[in-house]
């Protein structure tokens, strides 16, 4: 691609590369169009090797000249991966193996005819469905943040320019000034991404309130609430909006330096992350006078280690420093002194993926989506006991009810739906009462949880509460920086007072003194992870009263999942003297005569290991 160095040759090379790209999706190039999807999940079943595969029996077939192959971004149904879609009839393929490709060349590409043993079964309807927008889990979705995502190759700049890319940068620095650009980010009602939900327009303007030589824009892609993947498969589906949004806020409140702070787990993500920010400076949208207009913009990549806490902005500064990774007291805020001492804004991934949507529909439009305090719309990771695991996006104010039944496809197995954590470690459990509450900021605040960066965990009736909070602590106490003593030494008491419950050792004092030192901690400790540690031990605690209690005072766990509180038996009467279980017992605690004595499990040898009951072919061991 030639070098843009203006207005003029950007809205050329946009024209051209939309054109480019409309003719590879309609078809009207004369070729089929097939992509892989190229997300870290689809990769790691095999999605590498099915392109392979593809090009390969593409060329055996002489077809290279009648069909691209390519890959493009997460189409987030993960359950059903790795897709194959093709264009121009949009036929979605699901769960494609390797050994699937050559029916697909075959059948489809050569014959015409749809593989219908690939396709999408209904599992209400039973119906197969050809189209990925027919599919109930993609209904209710508006893409703003996974913008392009499952549609154009985040390696391709001119994909990017062929779907809406850059088209708001070239809007801001050619028609607004930065502060109109704050005041519709403001207008917008836009608010971060990233858990606090604090108003980006306003985050901005306190940056630009600042005077000082260098200012910075920080990117926030270290992702580590367990089971999140937001941030990751937008960096991984379309680097280019990332990019344009953080140098839409750099020209808004005067920052000509941007560093990206990704996880190093993320490799796909960083390499295209990378590769983008190469590409933009060959051609000049990177680097100095961008478009002619006298706006110098840098990007760079750093790289985090994998600990929770530099999700906090200000531990995140200290990491990019080259620091140990602890917040610092606030204030003074970030921007007002941030990075090396200058005037830094902070933004999530998906805060800055949304920036240029903003711009280009404008903020009235924007904030139709949405409710009265929180605008457009959020992505969500949905995982655990979830039919259709993935990631969605839906408009905020969308119900819970609505985004695990019908876009989630509800339980598997017919199993009851007993509460779904929202926020990850620092949010809270919320219940079958809560499935009407709005997903918004404030709503799932007054509930005992939070939104958080978007990881969504289902839990169904064989989760135990009392387990999962001990899970969350357990992650918490390891991913503490150690800096304040509330953090260090309280999230350790609570994580072996927790421990204690799970063990069958607590008193009822231990409750109490479980909620006084969460409250305790919540007040003292310096930065949000230690504040909202507790908030998974409370919110079960609220709502699942009666498992507490039985963990202390009947010594049970009722979903029988904590091991030190289960016992396996073997009921006499159902038992066919076949000795079976014994022979399974790693540690040979099960006694009996075969043919003529029921089988006995002696209590005090067993592990809790299972071996025994997934052994018996009758059914005559139970938990307890």
């Amino acid at each position: 691609m030639d070098r843009i160095t203006s207005k003029e040759s950007l809205e050329k090379s946009i024209k051209v590369c939309t054109e480019e790209l409309s003719k590879k999706l309609s078809g009207a190039n004369g070729k089929r169009a097939v992509v892989v999807c190229g997300g870290t999940g689809c990769i790691a079943n095999g999605a590498i090797d099915i392109q392979k595969e593809l090009e390969d029996q593409i060329k055996a077939a002489g077809l290279e000249d009648k069909v691209t192959v390519n890959h493009v971004g997460c189409f987030g149904f993960c359950s059903q991966g790795p897709f194959v879609k093709i264009f121009p009839e949009d036929t979605l393929y699901r769960a494609v193996k390797v050994s699937d490709v050559k029916q697909i060349v075959e059948e489809d590409l050569l014959g015409g005819k749809v593989c219908e043993n690939l396709l999408y079964v209904d599992p209400v309807t039973h119906e197969k469905v050809v189209r990925q927008d027919d599919i109930n889990f993609y209904k209710k979705q508006v893409r703003v943040a996974l913008h392009g995502c499952s549609l154009i190759n985040p390696d391709l700049l001119e994909e990017s320019l062929g779907y809406d890319g850059f088209k708001a940068l070239k809007k801001v620095l050619t028609e607004m000034t930065p502060q109109q650009v704050i005041d519709e980010v403001l207008a917008s009602g836009l608010r971060g991404r990233g858990g606090a939900g604090f108003p980006t327009g306003r985050k901005w303007q306190f940056a630009a309130n600042v005077q000082a030589d260098q200012k910075y824009i920080v990117c926030n892609g270290d992702e580590g609430d367990p089971g999140a993947f937001m941030d990751r498969s937008i960096l991984e589906g379309n680097p280019f909006e990332v990019i344009e949004g953080m140098m839409i806020a750099g020209y808004a409140f005067g920052a000509s330096k941007g560093y990206f702070y990704v996880r190093a787990e993320y490799p796909v993500a960083v390499e295209r992350l990378e590769r983008a920010i190469k590409d933009m400076e060959a051609v000049g949208l990177l680097g100095d006078n961008i478009l002619g207009t006298g706006f110098s913009f840098r990007a760079y990549l750093r790289l985090g280690a994998g600990a929770f806490v530099c999700g906090e902005e200000t531990a995140l500064l200290n990491s990019i420093e080259g620091k140990r990774g602890m917040p610092r007291p606030r204030p003074p805020f970030p921007a007002i002194k941030g990075l090396w001492g200058k005037p830094t804004c902070v933004n999530n991934v998906e805060t800055l993926a949304t920036v240029p949507y903003i711009i280009r529909v404008g903020a009235e439009e924007y904030a139709k989506m949405g409710t009265e305090k929180s605008k457009g719309t959020k992505v969500f990771a949905l995982g655990g006991k979830i039919n259709n695991v993935g990631l969605v996006e839906v408009p905020m104010g969308t119900t819970l009810r609505t985004l695990i039944f019908d876009i989630g496809g509800g339980i598997p197995g017919g199993k009851k739906f007993k509460a779904i954590q929202t926020g990850g470690p620092s949010g809270g459990c919320l219940t079958e009462k809560d499935l009407d509450t709005p997903i918004d900021y404030d709503s799932l605040v007054a509930k005992g949880s939070m939104m958080g960066s978007g990881g969504a965990i289902v839990m169904d009736e064989d989760n135990c509460m009392v387990d999962v909070a001990h899970f969350y602590m357990d992650f918490i106490c390891s991913e503490s920086c150690g800096k304040c003593s509330h953090c260090r030494i309280g999230t350790k008491r609570l994580f072996e007072m927790l421990t204690s419950v799970t063990n069958g050792t607590a008193t009822p004092k231990t409750l109490d003194d479980m909620q006084y030192l969460a409250t305790v901690i919540k007040n003292g400790a310096l930065c949000a992870l230690g504040q909202t540690a507790a908030n998974p031990i409370l919110s079960t605690m609220v709502n699942f009263p009666e498992e507490y209690k039985a963990h202390v005072e009947e010594k049970k766990c009722p979903a029988h999942v904590c091991k030190k509180l289960m016992r396996y038996v073997i009921d006499p009467n159902l038992c066919k003297k076949c000795s079976l279980c014994a022979r399974n017992c790693p540690v040979s605690c099960i006694h009996g005569v075969v043919g003529k004595e029921p089988y006995v499990i002696d209590q005090s040898k067993c592990i809790k290991c299972g071996s025994c009951m997934s052994g018996c072919r009758f059914h005559a061991i139970i938990k307890e």
